[in-house]
């Protein structure tokens, strides 16, 4: 009886760490696409939009960047060769988006666009948000 339970309990210790491994594993080959859609005609708030990705990008997920978890992609819709990306994403004009990609290949697009629209002139607040986005889908 006694061996039964150390081998039931050896199991389950073993199980539970292969559970964990796996889970870090998957949340270690999550790599995240950013894109800042335009037009060729930008406004001002079109252009701080671009800014703060770069700046919170670069200021909170250098190391991300570096080890090619996180890739930061500028898009112009107007240009023909970008064509086919625009109507992936369904952006018509400027528009901020994560492409989620998952160890297993698999594509979540996520519309930030209201709000960098909302929060585009405001860097603090911007970066802030934009930060905890992308922490909680890397």
């Amino acid at each position: 009886m006694k061996t039964f339970k150390t081998i039931t309990l050896l199991f389950i210790s073993v199980l539970f760490f292969n559970v964990i491994s796996m889970a870090q594993s998957d949340k270690k080959t999550t790599k995240l696409e950013v894109f800042n859609f335009h037009s060729t005609h930008r406004c001002m708030t079109c252009n701080a939009i671009e800014a703060n990705t770069k700046y919170t990008l670069n200021t909170y997920f250098k190391d991300e960047i570096e080890n090619g978890l996180i890739v930061q992609k500028t898009v112009n819709i107007d240009l023909k060769e970008n064509e086919k990306l625009a109507t992936k994403f369904e952006a018509s004009g400027t528009s901020l988006f994560l492409n989620k990609i998952t160890a297993d290949g698999k594509e979540e697009q996520i519309n930030l666009t209201n709000m960098a629209f909302k929060k585009g002139k405001d860097k603090e607040a911007f970066s802030k948000e934009l930060q905890k986005l992308i922490s909680e889908n890397l």
